[in-house]
């Protein structure tokens, strides 16, 4: 139960009650009778009718709107254009302002809806240019008919749209007119295809690490660095397709053909050094190539303050880009596992999919159906799943015949380059090439226009142009004594698929429609970006799985460190419009019946590559999730269908649930053998004995042991790290160069982190999992010292260290949650807030009150099944979360369940604001209607779109 929220708004006394606490705090800061008017109308004036009819001008017949219980509506229509236009009506009527904000921020044109404090952000945005791509992906790359979807989509919310402003399309817009007169434009196809690239910013896979390990390169060496990015442990947690392999231009799944093989640098096994500045080198297996490193032939210390500020004021910028999924790194993922018929109690597959997203209000998803009343060449719909407001389509979810879902596959598709700049250009192979520029002009809410230019090399465009403190970049990057003359500095650039045009509007409509696992296939391989995990379930009992997606192949590197743009050597493959330097989609990895009769997709390593029999010729990423949950899933199901058992429906959402922590089973046992002296240390530790492991909301073992994880973490690696990486504010003693013990006090300095709390490490995620497991074997490493404090000695072992640790976290829950264990619990720790965007985080202090909902007390955490993520470096709050969970029956799809975080509406005070999210926390699920009767049965309000002549 959340802290300060008993029950769903459900019933009208209910509303009227927050109606009344509305109109006082409005009357309260406005200070007049006039304010308590404007909040009860505003408020009213946007929910949405759902019953009766409304004429919607460009249908050629009517639609039905049927919305259950709980506001989710199923929509049917005649024919695929009013189907879609309709999908538009629907999902401003309830999400507009939601909307809104999405195509202002993908445009770069926040600063015009909230003022200059956007004014930093929309010019990154500008510079990435996600709006020119989308208006060439719409232009040049898309067919006929997603076209003529997204147009019919865009006139359907300018339907709606047509004759309101300010309250009659929520409160925020309310709050916005009365604040600048602002007034929405039209909605317009890009602007739909324009989310597609905020979806893949936030997928975008492991430019953050890239970016923090060369910034560990200022204070650790290149061998402590591996430590902290180990080789993923393919001995111990299985990756999604084994086996298979690419022969004759195609790959195939375990059990054809012979081994295929790689070679160069296209495999992990071997390659020179791949970083810029490092020494020739090779490498085996799966991890860096040895002796590659951002510091290469140079010293970490003082050598890369230049580079270091660049890559500083970067991760700084990326931390303002509004994180519409959820924060990039190794938090953001998702769970979904399918399990074949001959396993379950119903004799056909079971599929289900968590994502794991950032916490928003409303949710990212919108649930919906989209229904042809009679399935035809004119009307080819029938599907129900989850939706993003202002896209047409169902982008995860179920129709007659098929069942999918969608995890973070977290390919390498993100390059950090650096460029040699001149006045006139930049320099490419011994040349100086003139940049590409445009200009853009910023228009700023209540100030003046600020005009920035783009300028764009052939790696990308130049990020670091777009801060101050970037505007001379490189003084004293490290670099290779073979590297230009770095003149007036070195810039940074970015090369991303995103940035490239594609068709991943079209596989969204052809997966709504696909029949067979041909045509999953066929579908899933124009899902361009961002390159995700598709699982694949049919009512006929297959079960799949394939690896889409635009996979650079690079002539030379392995994209973990910034490359030397002025080499073409480490360049991608195939020109900027060519498809040659990708991966082939007829051999990226797939999966089809395998013998073990599930597929798991948890944001585990997809295959193992290198050459040898068993390997995969390319290489996908070596910044893989480390297989904490998928491996849990993997042996959930293995221990269920031990001995002939079978798996239900019921099953599938328990295990969904699942709060068991790895790392509290690996490390507990060594903490309850610490001998303790201090008797309030001693009683936390006892709440240890006989814990099962289990993070639920209402257990104090885990709130204690989570603290001391936090703690140990912080020890051993967060007061070693840069203070580039370190949450801001954090601030410690250190000596003038950076080394040395922290109570030497003659020679030591005041540093404090500047990371923000979302991207600060360590960030406790399943990649530090590994990185303990591989480290407590040595009970002296270096990475088990730490200071003396005043209050603490100094350790040098792995015990004193975890004495040290479980002392420090009683005494911070002490502080936190009291003196008396008995009251302590995770889930007083580990709480979820849901904050409206924009507004609820950055608006007047009684506009957030009135937006945002909660706390909730939660269970799981880090690398669970129930994966509701922390950041151990900033705290126990919940930063992400299975931002909608479903389990889909394919022997009886009204069976099928579902659930979302909030709720249908995204207007405050509706009562499917957040009519979800209390079900949602205890892990229960709603049933999901889809075939004609059961939608029927559940429908409580019926709305009729008709034509606007009739």
């Amino acid at each position: 139960m959340p802290a300060n929220e008993t029950a769903p708004p459900a019933k009208k006394k209910g509303r009227r009650a927050r109606l009344i606490v509305l109109v006082l705090v409005l009357a309260l800061f406005a200070g007049l009778g006039y304010g308590a008017y404007w909040g009860v109308d505003s408020v009213r004036a946007s929910f949405p009718q759902t019953t009766g009819s409304l004429k919607v001008p460009g249908l050629t017949g009517t639609v039905d709107v049927k919305r259950d219980a709980n506001g989710i509506p199923q929509l049917y229509a005649d024919n695929d254009d009013d189907l879609f236009r309709a999908q538009g009506f629907v999902h401003a009527q309830d999400r507009f302002w939601e909307m809104d904000v999405r195509r202002h921020m993908t445009s770069g044109r926040l600063s015009e809806m909230f003022g200059s404090g956007q004014v930093e952000t929309d010019a990154f945005l500008r510079t990435l240019g996600w709006r020119q791509v989308a208006q060439a992906e719409y232009e040049n790359k898309l067919s006929p008919e997603t076209k003529k979807y997204l147009q019919a989509y865009a006139d359907g919310v300018n339907a709606y749209l047509k004759g309101k402003s300010g309250k009659d399309l929520s409160v925020e817009h309310a709050a916005l007119k009365l604040s600048d007169d602002y007034q929405p434009e039209e909605w317009s196809p890009v602007d739909s295809v324009a989310w597609l690239k905020a979806m893949a910013w936030d997928l975008r896979g492991n430019m953050q690490d890239e970016i923090d390990r060369a910034l560990m390169a200022s204070k650790l060496s290149q061998a402590q660095i591996d430590e902290l990015y180990p080789p993923y442990p393919f001995d111990r947690n299985k990756p999604i397709v084994e086996g298979g392999k690419v022969e004759g231009g195609k790959y195939a799944p375990q059990g054809s053909g012979s081994t295929g093989s790689g070679s160069g640098s296209n495999g992990t096994g071997s390659g020179s050094g791949t970083a810029l500045g490092s020494q020739a080198s090779t490498g085996t297996g799966t991890g860096p190539a040895a002796g590659t490193g951002l510091a290469g032939n140079v010293t970490a210390q003082g050598a890369t303050v230049g580079l270091r500020d660049q890559l500083t004021a970067l991760a700084a910028t990326l931390d303002k880009v509004p994180a519409i999924l959820g924060p990039n790194g190794s938090g953001i993922g998702s769970n979904s596992w399918v399990v074949s018929g001959k396993y379950t109690t119903t004799g056909k597959p079971l599929l289900a999919n968590d994502p794991h997203l950032s916490p928003q209000l409303p949710s990212v998803w919108y649930q919906m159906g989209l229904h042809c009343r009679t399935v035809s060449a004119q009307c080819q719909y029938d599907v129900a799943g989850y939706t993003f407001s202002g896209m047409p389509g169902v982008v995860i979810g179920h129709n007659a015949d098929i069942a999918w879902g969608m995890t973070n596959l977290g390919a390498d598709v993100t390059d950090l380059y650096l460029e040699q700049v001149k006045p006139e250009g930049y320099v490419y192979d011994g040349r100086v090439l003139p940049f590409a520029t445009r200009e853009e002009v910023i228009k700023v809410a209540g100030g003046d226009s600020k005009k920035i230019t783009v300028r764009t090399t052939n790696n990308g465009p130049l990020v670091s142009d777009r801060s101050e403190e970037l505007a001379t970049v490189g003084t004293r990057a490290p670099v290779a004594s073979s590297a230009p003359d770095r003149g007036d500095g070195y810039a940074v650039a970015l090369r991303w698929t995103a940035l490239d045009p594609g068709k991943s509007m079209d596989a969204v409509f052809k997966l709504d429609r696909a029949k067979n696992f041909d045509d999953f296939r066929k579908a899933a391989a124009d899902f361009e970006v961002p390159s995700q995990n598709l699982i694949y379930a049919d009512n006929k009992g297959n079960i799949g799985y394939q690896a889409p997606g635009r996979i650079p192949m690079r002539n030379q590197g392995d994209g973990r460190m910034p490359a030397p743009g002025w080499d073409s050597k480490y360049a991608w493959k195939g020109g900027k419009d060519s498809n040659t330097g990708y991966i082939p989609q007829s051999e990226m990895p797939f999966d089809s019946n395998p013998s073990r009769g599930y597929i798991v997709t948890a944001n585990q390593a997809v295959v193992e590559s290198g050459t040898g029999a068993g390997k995969y010729p390319y290489l996908l990423t070596t910044d893989w999730g480390y297989g904490a949950r998928s491996q849990r899933i993997n042996d959930l199901i293995e221990a269920k269908i031990k001995d002939g058992g079978k798996i239900s429906t019921d099953d599938m959402r328990t295990m969904q649930m699942d709060n068991s922590s790895e790392i509290a089973a690996l490390l507990t046992p060594m903490l309850a053998k610490i001998q303790v002296s201090d008797p309030g240390v001693r009683a936390a530790q006892k709440l240890l004995d006989g814990w099962n492991y289990t993070q639920e909301p209402d257990s104090a073992a885990a709130a204690y042991f989570n603290a001391v994880w936090r703690n140990i973490l912080k020890l051993s690696f967060g007061d070693k790290m840069p203070k580039e990486l370190r949450i801001e504010g954090s601030c410690m003693n250190v000596l003038g160069n950076g080394t040395g013990p922290a109570d030497d006090l003659a020679k030591t300095v005041r540093e404090c982190g500047t990371r923000g709390p979302d991207s600060a490490q360590p960030d406790g995620g399943d990649r530090w999992f590994e990185v303990v497991r591989r480290l407590v074997k040595d009970e002296k490493s270096q990475w088990w010292s730490s200071p003396r404090t005043l209050t603490q000695p100094a350790t040098t072992t792995r015990d004193e260290l975890f004495a040290r640790a479980m002392k420090d976290a009683r005494w911070e829950l002490t502080a936190k949650l009291g003196k008396d264990q008995s009251t302590w619990s995770w889930g007083r720790l580990h709480q979820l807030n849901l904050k409206n965007q924009t507004i609820g985080t950055e608006g007047p202090g009684f506009m957030q009150w009135l937006l945002n909902r909660g706390p909730w007390n939660l269970g799981g955490g880090e690398a669970t099944v129930n994966a509701t993520g922390w950041n151990a470096s900033s705290g126990y709050g919940v930063t992400w979360v299975p931002s909608m969970r479903m389990v889909v029956n394919l022997n009886d799809l009204d069976k099928s369940r579902w659930i979302n975080l909030t709720g249908a509406s995204g207007h405050a005070y509706n009562s499917h604001y957040t009519d979800q999210t209390t079900l949602w926390a205890k892990g229960e699920l709603l049933e999901w209607p889809f075939g004609k009767d059961a939608v029927e049965k559940a429908t409580v309000d019926t709305l009729t779109l008709k034509p606007a002549g009739s």
